[in-house]
């Protein structure tokens, strides 16, 4: 094994961004024997870790304990709920991220991986280059990341911002405007209600989580409405002037909403440009790197995450750093199949899916077979107060290729629903398996015994 003293500056791999996939990358391919260079101008772990999943998560948490009080009459427990203190919000989501920060630099310090600071830019296929000092690499990997979006002409400041500022807020806007009813858009929505805001989401698509199957975005828009989350689709923003009191969102068509904050959450465009990535021939495509498994169109230079079009999971990028730490060093690893990738939208209700939408599975498969199981079936749900479905997709007559459930919790049943995409199950391999009651997992079960011919709490 090379030596990793701090004054060599040649290695096995060298690592262009320290966010969920260049640091899974790192770490697989110091187990793997190899040397590696991680180089990151942030904080270790990158947007997931300090400006995405965990602290929305973390923000998400709150947003149900301020629901559980305030809805804890209906429970029979007398509490009230006297307001968001959103200094003490922000320190239990600073803590939450300061020790999974404290301890990811754990595993890279006892990794042996050169750890270096700065700002890197691709210098040649083999070199990445950081202040004075040249990292070469038998391998590069660019793990780069995304940036959240804007419009043209939407300037971010002020009122106007996107999840990143959203995140650092020290008080509650009274009203709300989300630009953007995706996933993004759907939990700060949901996290804002939950504080007690006036919000409204404006959405260019026909329908909210546009990606999810139908019936999902239906199940989330009439739980939306109860909650009285205001929402327009199909509606186009057009523009956004702000005084010193509010923002006024201008829709097409001259509608005119006015607010406290207006949320900008378009998406997430990749971090690529300026970085040297072109000019040693990586292929780009509108700001994307072209890739397959994985792998550029420049031998020994991979890219992971986001950097590559399809879904933007930390989990994806996470899976694919691991992916190229074994393809580099020989282990042929299995591709990842992008359908099995599990999808979760941590609003209220939650939304988790894996595989095939009905619509993609009568393209791609030709006849199909649905089945949605009612959470009004489900004995958990019920004392959880929670409502909506588990969705089945199968091939007719064949395995289970998408399933698609909304309710309280349900991103924590999409571990079991990857394994019976990924297995290719038939509804009659998973109805015998016993699911523990009372628990919202038996509402897998429940939907498998009904699409395998043996209903037992549902109309078959």
């Amino acid at each position: 094994m090379a030596d990793q003293s701090p004054q060599q500056d040649t290695f096995d791999i060298v690592i262009l961004g320290g966010g969920s996939g260049g640091y899974a990358c790192a770490l697989r391919a110091s187990q793997l024997g190899l040397s590696v260079a991680l180089v990151e101008k942030g904080k270790l772990g990158g947007t997931c870790l300090h400006m995405g999943c965990v602290p929305t998560k973390a923000l998400l948490h709150a947003a149900e304990v301020a629901d559980s009080a305030r809805e804890s009459a209906s429970f029979g427990v007398k509490a009230s709920l006297e307001g968001i203190d959103m200094a003490g919000v922000n320190a239990y989501k600073e803590g939450v991220i300061s020790k999974l920060h404290k301890g990811l630099q754990g595993l890279v310090k006892a990794a042996k991986v050169t750890y270096v600071e700065g700002e890197g830019k691709v210098v040649a296929k083999d070199t990445v280059q950081v202040g004075d000092r040249r990292l070469v690499g038998r391998n590069l990997v660019l793990a780069t990341g995304s940036y959240a979006k804007t419009l043209p002409g939407l300037e971010i400041g002020g009122r106007i911002m996107t999840s990143e500022q959203a995140l650092r807020l020290d008080t509650v806007p009274e009203r709300v405007v989300v630009l953007g009813g995706g996933v993004i858009g759907c939990e700060f929505a949901s996290v804002f209600k939950s504080f007690g805001a006036e919000v409204t989401i404006v959405e260019a698509l026909p329908r909210l989580v546009a990606l999810e199957d139908e019936a999902v975005s239906k199940t989330l828009e009439r739980a939306f409405r109860k909650r009285k989350i205001a929402f327009k689709t199909g509606v186009r923003f057009e523009s956004a002037t702000q005084s010193d009191d509010g923002v006024t969102v201008t829709l097409e068509g001259g509608t005119t909403l006015e607010a406290d904050l207006l949320l900008v959450a378009v998406g997430r465009g990749p971090v690529t440009q300026g970085l040297g990535y072109e000019e040693i021939g990586v292929e780009i495509d509108r700001g994307y790197v072209v890739a397959t498994d994985c792998r550029t169109s420049v031998d020994g230079v991979w890219a992971v995450g986001d950097i590559i079009p399809g879904l933007q999971l930390a989990h994806r990028g996470f899976a694919q750093g691991i992916y190229v730490a074994e393809a580099i060093a020989g282990l042929e690893p299995a591709s990842i199949d992008e359908k099995g990738i599990p999808r979760v939208t941590y609003c209220d209700p939650e939304i988790a899916s894996v595989g095939y939408t009905e619509a993609q599975a009568k393209e791609a498969f030709g006849e199909v077979e649905t089945y949605e199981y009612n959470l009004g079936g489900n004995g958990k749900s019920q004392i959880l107060a929670t409502a909506g479905f588990v969705k089945l997709v199968r091939r007719k007559d064949g395995p289970v290729v998408g399933i698609h459930m909304v309710g309280a919790r349900m991103g924590e049943q999409v571990g079991e629903a990857q394994l019976i995409y990924g297995w290719e199950a038939l509804p009659e391999d998973v109805a015998p398996l016993i699911h523990a009651h009372p628990t919202q997992n038996e509402a897998l079960g429940e939907a498998h015994l009904a699409l395998a011919g043996k209903p037992l709490h549902a109309h078959g």
